[in-house]
């Protein structure tokens, strides 16, 4: 008997069939959004716990003796006290690789959007300026033609890889730098050496020691005046106030993030701010992973984990 409790399952977003975990268990609770007082609450007597933000932490896991599987909606278990899960004998499992399409498409996405200045263009659009103009056309913004430039990658994982495929479709020359804090034992040239080359740069890595502000204001100070600059990994990989610094300096030709330090930014942020000006600037909303079917894998990858633990236990 297995008795499971989806503490956040709005986080999925909308239309997802959970049928497949249904039949994976005897009884499922869904919750659409759970604070980790409710979630102390909800999960008393469950064995299976489904998450994907709620945190569950040291003093929550230490109230749920019951509890034997903890299910991540997501690669990242930061939210998760894995010390005390282990001590507890919890099983922990995540997802990976389940929205390896969707991301690689809105980063290219991203890539194409830099490239053609469209930012740019769309707000002259919408002020009058192709309505008034003497020409044809508008090409005061000169575009970039990827076909011949370079790429340079960081992060070489399952990701990366498909992007890097995808780039070389569009006539790109891709190169991986190498792995940031082990470059004396990495035969890829490092960043540093490929950063002043590169015509584009796209950031596919996780956030750590070695990886916090990888792209800052020295290295953007080495750039090209035209490098296109891509983060759909995780905020803080760059110095977002560095680079958006070198956007408005002239330094770099664009910048597109999906990823923001503090998400959901209830705060703000800089960047948030400059969407007003005339910059080749995008933010999209953490939504590189949401297609419909990189969000409905989640599931399909959540209910291998669960037979998986089934079969063992």
């Amino acid at each position: 008997m297995s008795n499971a409790v989806i503490l956040d399952a709005e986080s999925l977003g909308p239309q997802i069939d959970l049928t497949a975990i249904r039949q994976a268990v005897s009884h499922l609770e869904v919750f659409g959004q759970s604070t980790p007082q409710q979630a102390r609450e909800r999960l008393a007597n469950a064995d299976i716990a489904i998450v994907n933000k709620v945190v569950l932490d040291a003093e929550t896991l230490k109230q749920l003796p019951s509890l034997k599987l903890i299910c991540v909606l997501a690669t990242g278990l930061n939210n998760i006290d894995l010390e005390t899960a282990d001590a507890q004998g919890i099983a922990v499992k995540n997802v990976t690789a389940y929205g390896t399409a969707s991301v690689s498409q809105h980063t290219l996405m991203l890539m194409l959007t830099l490239a053609n200045r469209l930012p740019l263009y769309q707000r002259d659009v919408a002020a009058g300026a192709w309505q008034n103009s003497d020409f044809f056309c508008l090409q005061h913004y000169p575009t970039m033609q990827l076909s011949g430039k370079h790429l340079v990658m960081v992060g070489q994982g399952e990701l990366g890889s498909e992007v890097a495929r995808l780039a070389e479709a569009l006539g790109m020359c891709v190169t991986f730098a190498a792995r940031p804090g082990n470059e004396a034992n990495d035969t890829r040239a490092s960043l540093d050496t490929l950063l002043p080359e590169a015509d584009v740069i796209s950031l596919h890595c996780p956030l750590n020691d070695a990886t916090r502000h990888l792209i800052n204001a020295a290295r953007l100070s080495k750039a090209k005046p035209s490098m296109l600059l891509v983060n759909c990994a995780r905020g803080g990989i760059i110095d977002e106030h560095a680079a958006l610094s070198a956007l408005r300096d002239g330094q770099i030709g664009g910048l597109a993030v999906d990823v923001l330090p503090q998400e959901p930014p209830r705060e703000g942020h800089p960047l948030l701010d400059a969407l007003n000006e005339a910059l080749n600037l995008i933010v999209t909303p953490h939504n590189a992973w949401i297609t419909p079917e990189a969000r409905q894998n989640i599931v399909s990858l959540t209910v291998d984990n669960i037979r998986e633990w089934q079969a063992n236990h």
